[in-house]
C-alpha cells in the first residue's frame, strides 16, 4: 500500500526540525494529516505550508496544560486523532557536577513529562481510533556515560514509561513503542562535534571521526532514518508490535 495512513491524522512534537520534522515528513507522505508541535511559531508555520493538509500548534510541552492544548487544538482542525509521536527534548549535556536543578527539571519537563501529558490527553482518542504512541528516546538512556547523565536517566525513565503505558494499551487497544535514536545528523551533533573539536584542538571532520570511533559506529544516522521506522510502527504493518523499543543506532548498542 503506498499511502497507509490515508485518513488518519498524527500529532509530532518537535517537529519544527531535526528528527522531529523528518517523521512529520514521512508521516505525510504516506498518507497522514499532520499536526506539527512545537515551541517554534515561525518555523512551524512555513514547514505546515509545505505539507498537504497540515497544521500547526505552537506550544510549549513544559507547561503542565500544553498536551491538553495541542491535543484540542489537532481535533479542533482534523477532527480526530490516530498517532502520536513525542520527538522533542533535548538535555543538556556536560560535567554533572556543573548541572544544576534547572538543568535537571528542565530535561524532564520536556522530554518525560510532555510524553507523559500529550499521551494523557490523547489517550481517549487513541483508544476510540485503535490508534498508536511512538516515543522517540534514545540509545543514552541504555549507555551511561558521564557527561550525559540527565539524557541518560530521562531516556531510561522514558523508555520505562513506554513499556507501562504498552501494559495499558495491550487491554485498550492502543499500541505504544519507542524509538532509540543513536548518533544522527541534526544540529544537535553538530554542535557536539563543534564542541570536542574546539576541546581537542580538531577539525570538524576530525572531531565526527573522533565521536563515531569511541561509539564503533561507520557512520552517523539520518533524520530520514528514524522517521521510516516511526512511519513503520504508526502503519498497519506494526499491528502486533507492542512495547518495543528499538535501537537505531548503527550498532552502536551491542548489550542483549
Amino acid at each position: 500500500m503506498d499511502n497507509p495512513l490515508t485518513g488518519k491524522v498524527a500529532l509530532v512534537s518537535g517537529a519544527s526540525r531535526g528528527i522531529g520534522l523528518a517523521i512529520a515528513r514521512r508521516l505525510a507522505a504516506a498518507g497522514a494529516a499532520v499536526a506539527l508541535v512545537a515551541r517554534s511559531a515561525a518555523a512551524l508555520e512555513a514547514e505546515a505550508t509545505a505539507l498537504p493538509g497540515a497544521s500547526a500548534f505552537a506550544v510549549d510541552l513544559r507547561e503542565s496544560d500544553a498536551g491538553d492544548r495541542a491535543v484540542a487544538a489537532t481535533l479542533a482542525r482534523h477532527g480526530r486523532l490516530d498517532i502520536v509521536v513525542h520527538s522533542a527534548g533535548a538535555t543538556q549535556r556536560g560535567d554533572f557536577l556543573t548541572l544544576g536543578d534547572d538543568a535537571w527539571a528542565d530535561g524532564y519537563a520536556l522530554k518525560l513529562f510532555g510524553a507523559v501529558r500529550l499521551c494523557r490527553a490523547a489517550w481517549p482518542e487513541l483508544v476510540r481510533n485503535a490508534g498508536s504512541a511512538t516515543l522517540v528516546a534514545g540509545v543514552g538512556g541504555r549507555i551511561a556515560s558521564a557527561d550525559f547523565t540527565i539524557g541518560g536517566s530521562v531516556n531510561a525513565a522514558l523508555m520505562n514509561f513506554t513499556k507501562a503505558l504498552a501494559d495499558r494499551g495491550v487491554a485498550d487497544g492502543v499500541r505504544v513503542n519507542a524509538i532509540n535514536p543513536g548518533s544522527i545528523r541534526t544540529d544537535r551533533l553538530a554542535r557536539r562535534i563543534e564542541t570536542l573539536g574546539r576541546e581537542r584542538g580538531l577539525g570538524d571532520a576530525e572531531a565526527a571521526a573522533a565521536i563515531a570511533a569511541e561509539t564503533g559506529i561507520a557512520r552517523f544516522g539520518r533524520p530520514e532514518e528514524i522517521a521510516e521506522v516511526a512511519a513503520f510502527l504508526a502503519g498497519p504493518g506494526a499491528s502486533y508490535v507492542q512495547g518495543a523499543i528499538l535501537d537505531v543506532d548503527g550498532g552502536w548498542v551491542r548489550a542483549v
